[in-house]
């Protein structure tokens, strides 16, 4: 056997089968959590409901723990991603909106993604906020930001790809906190609250554009954050 030592042997066969189970457990996934969302806004998130989704949707014991290794987070986690293919699907092309009517629009379109499940939405961030439970939590809402970021068109490479993408997961935890209490006609009481947020944003930009003019376009973590970031990249 001749092997062209120009191109690397790549063995695909392992990977292939690998992603065919993932995508089978995603089946999984989303039927299971179809079947529980219906009790959740009831029961809220619990390994009971998890349980007994997977029975109403027809899900054996052994294939239910394969699909939610982690439990009720694992749950929660499939509810958030689903919420995020939603508002992908929902965004059209940005075009000529600013920036910042980009990440208002986003913003909101990924909230109203959870329209219909809004109380099981609410019992997901009260069960995140628990001990033990906030970096799954972080996670999420970061996936989320960084989701939007990548539609707005954001191709930073340096410390700036994760500094946005924090900044942006405050600003829809504290709005998504209004929008689970508000009443008000057309949820404008949370929109007004997500204008201000963003303003606060593009305040904090200008200042530290400024802070970069005066001290070099250095941060004392801008070379690391810059490094993470290319890597990031080069691997998606």
């Amino acid at each position: 056997m001749v092997i062209n030592r120009q191109k690397p042997v790549v063995f695909t066969g392992r990977a292939t089968h690998i992603q065919r189970m993932d995508d089978a457990y995603e089946d999984i996934r989303k039927a299971v959590l179809d079947a529980a969302l219906p009790e959740i806004a009831f029961d809220g998130w619990s390994d009971d409901v998890l349980a007994r989704a997977g029975e109403a949707a027809g899900i054996d014991d052994n294939s239910l723990h394969l699909a939610f290794s982690g439990g009720v987070g694992d749950l929660i986690a499939a509810f958030s991603n689903e919420g995020d293919a939603a508002m992908l699907a929902t965004l059209d092309t940005p075009d000529d909106m600013k920036i910042r009517d980009r990440i208002h629009h986003a913003v909101r379109v990924r909230l109203e993604a959870d329209t219909d499940h809004r109380e099981a939405a609410r019992r997901a961030a009260g069960w995140l906020s628990l001990p033990g439970r906030q970096a799954l939590g972080g996670r999420l809402v970061y996936a989320t930001a960084d989701h939007i970021w990548h539609w707005a068109g954001d191709k930073a490479t340096d410390y700036n790809h994760y500094s946005k993408r924090l900044i942006l997961s405050g600003v829809l935890g504290a709005t998504r906190l209004v929008w689970f209490g508000d009443e008000s006609d057309g949820n404008e009481k949370s929109w007004t609250f997500l204008d201000r947020r963003i303003e606060n944003v593009m305040q904090l930009e200008k200042s530290k554009a400024k802070w970069q003019i005066a001290s070099g376009g250095k941060t004392p973590f801008s070379d690391l954050l810059g490094k993470l970031a290319r890597r990031r990249y080069k691997t998606r």
